[in-house]
């Protein structure tokens, strides 16, 4: 176990959760920008439109996870659009026809709705290059910034994101319905490896003890994840921005059908106290991320 004594002293000043988390959008969005700014055309506009209105939790959870360790935001802010960047072009893929065939995202039409298929297809493509470039130009020690570079590639890839997604489309049209250990197993990757690496971006930019954070990652995520099949039952889709009632009509099995809707509820709720209990090392510097935790269980969006 890390020196918390150490962490608490070496912990810039903490600001709280809405705060934290809407400068977390600014700074992720105005990197991204920078690193386009200058190009013209339909193809970098839909790379800024996919990337904007989002909540900015996996960005979020990048820079003030390297807050908790010390690390200058400035440092950070190539991290927290690179995972932005991730997360942005697996909703604008996800979207197309050949995949969820979604019409809206963050209450607005998605991006091959606004522009085309195409243009949808190759500012995901777009997004997905301009992570790893944003990442190689952030100052670290080069040992920390291969680090990044490799468990992103991990996380986004076969491994994580893009494998949960596969797994995902694969159980539509399964003869039987996933178990809840499958569902778990699929979800850690399509929804966790996100979340779960950018809660570690601060242990490794400082090459810190990780286990804390790593317990608290995967916990988030996969509360996340029962938070949005509870969503999918209880919302609507103007207030939670996308369609709604997709996995009921699909036949999808879900946190929600396999545990029902209390029971799911239940879940998350001690998924988040275990994610909470998990940051004691770091004693109250860690009480905005204890915020996001609640926060991911209490959205409407």
């Amino acid at each position: 176990m890390a020196d918390t004594g150490r962490i608490r002293i070496a912990a810039l000043e903490r600001r709280p959760f809405n705060d934290a988390l809407a400068q977390a959008s600014k700074v992720a969005e105005a990197r991204i920008g920078f690193a386009l700014s200058g190009l013209e055309g339909a193809l970098p506009q839909a790379m800024l439109y996919a990337v904007s209105g989002g909540k900015a939790l996996r960005s979020f959870l990048a820079l003030e996870t390297a807050r908790l360790h010390g690390i200058n935001p400035a440092s950070a802010a190539g991290a927290a659009a690179a995972i932005e960047c991730i997360h942005a072009y697996s909703l604008v893929h996800d979207d197309l026809p050949c995949m969820d065939d979604d019409d809206l995202r963050r209450g607005r039409p998605t991006v091959h709705k606004k522009w085309d298929e195409a243009t949808a297809v190759l500012a995901g493509d777009g997004l997905q290059a301009l992570a790893f470039e944003l990442l190689v130009q952030i100052e670290s020690a080069p040992r920390a910034k291969l680090n990044l570079l490799m468990t992103l590639a991990n996380a986004a890839g076969v491994r994580g994101m893009v494998g949960g997604q596969a797994a995902d489309i694969a159980a539509e049209t399964a003869d039987a319905p996933l178990t809840l250990d499958q569902i778990m197993e699929l979800q850690a990757g399509k929804t966790g490896a996100l979340i779960s690496w950018s809660a570690l971006v601060g242990p490794r930019m400082a090459e810190a003890e990780r286990e804390p954070l790593s317990i608290y990652g995967t916990n988030l995520g996969l509360a996340f994840q029962i938070a949005d099949d509870v969503l999918d039952v209880t919302g609507d889709a103007t207030t939670v921005g996308k369609a709604v009632g997709k996995d009921a009509a699909a036949g999808k099995a879900t946190f929600v059908s396999i545990l029902g809707l209390d029971g799911a509820k239940s879940r998350a709720a001690e998924l988040v106290e275990e994610a909470c209990d998990a940051l004691s090392p770091y004693g109250d510097d860690a009480e905005t991320l204890k915020e996001a935790a609640r926060f991911v269980i209490a959205r409407t969006h």
